[in-house]
């Protein structure tokens, strides 16, 4: 039961804003690239996050990816680790600001109008607030929400089947190309590797099971991923948005785009807070800063970005899976090369280029 259950929290902790940007991905590059990019990726991160476990095993347990770098590879990699894990938090933050936004608009502005930064400052201030106050059931909350959303994924998908066309699946926006879009957000939309060792501890005198929970867990996100971009894509085509649920009003009843709306909110909302507040902590905890100021780093950070232009949802979700999940890849495997024989380097070497290169592509495109 604990493996399934490990299985279940991690395809459902992967499965967050990362998924939301893939229809609209899809739509720009085409699902045969897209599908490219989720098994290739899908398959360098099951093998990052199975290096990540077998470092896990054999480090010390209450240790997270800086305690594991500092553990293996001294304390240059630590502070690696500290600003990477730090910068990456505060982008997911901000793109869960951005779709929560977007998500809660969508469902109030036809009953109170208004603009998206009116309905963003009320998500801000209510998931800052919970934020502060730690509030620790959101973890169970966060769970249900994601399990409840794909349940309503499900229900859209049976009810609405004949609004699914091959057509739009198979679109292509030809115009706005781009072959390495998916990227950085592929690597997001897959990364879970903040959940190995809360894995580990939840497997117990199984922990060893935790080498079959990894490779299922991301099998399970891949696939569902695709099953959502099939329904999106095909139901929206050349009108998918960046954010995908806001794209529906045009073509669900209003009853079914509302179902997909709550849930899809609850599910941004309820991952938003569990990152501050595990960014919270670092601050408050690991760096000694103030529980005051490690709040307001949290919270209002990612604000001020977003009110200086940082809106668009694709490039902070690139950024943030093309440079600092890959930082923390690029750890990952040095570390798996230190609890190893010299032999892994034919596998960890290749990887770590592709990351280079990648982290290399997303700062050239984020320039541009």
């Amino acid at each position: 039961m604990k493996i399934l259950y490990g299985i279940s929290i991690l395809a459902g902790t992967i499965i967050g804003a990362g998924i939301f940007s893939l229809p609209y991905i899809t739509s720009v590059v085409g699902i045969q690239i897209m599908i490219g990019y989720l098994f290739i990726l899908g398959g360098v991160a099951i093998i990052v996050h199975y290096f990540l476990g077998e470092v896990s095993l054999k480090t010390p347990d209450f240790l997270r990816l800086p305690g594991f770098a500092k553990h293996h590879l001294g304390e240059k990699a630590e502070k690696v680790a500290y600003v990477s894990g730090i910068l990456g938090m505060l982008g997911a933050v901000l793109a869960y600001l951005i779709l929560g936004g977007e998500f809660l608009r969508a469902l109030l502005s036809p009953l109170f109008g208004g603009e998206m930064i009116h309905y963003l400052i009320i998500y801000f201030v209510v998931s800052a607030l919970f934020i502060y106050f730690g509030i620790k059931a959101i973890s169970r909350v966060e769970f249900w929400g994601i399990i409840f959303f794909f349940v309503a994924l499900v229900v859209v998908f049976v009810k609405e089947f004949s609004h699914i066309s091959l057509e739009n699946i198979f679109l292509t926006r030809e115009a706005s190309f781009d072959f390495f879009l998916p990227y950085g957000a592929v690597l997001f939309a897959l990364w879970g590797g903040a959940l190995i060792p809360e894995i580990e501890e939840l497997l117990g005198r199984q922990k060893e099971k935790l080498r079959l929970v990894i490779p299922l867990g991301l099998v399970v996100a891949i696939l569902i991923s695709l099953f959502f971009i099939v329904i999106i894509l095909g139901i929206t085509g050349e009108d998918t948005t960046k954010e995908a649920l806001v794209g529906l009003q045009a073509y669900l009843g209003r009853g079914v785009t509302t179902l997909m709306l709550v849930f899809g909110l609850v599910a941004t909302f309820t991952s938003l807070v569990a990152i501050g507040l595990t960014l919270k902590k670092i601050f408050w905890y690991d760096l000694k800063i103030s529980h005051k100021f490690s709040w307001g780093i949290t919270c209002f950070v990612p604000l001020l970005l977003f009110l200086g232009g940082a809106r668009d949802f694709i490039v902070v979700i690139g950024i943030v899976g093309g440079v600092m999940i890959a930082v923390d890849a690029i750890l990952i495997s040095l570390m798996y090369e230190k609890i190893k024989t010299k032999r892994v380097r034919l596998i960890t070497f290749p990887l770590i280029i592709l990351f280079l290169l990648g982290i290399l592509y997303e700062i050239v495109y984020f320039i541009e």
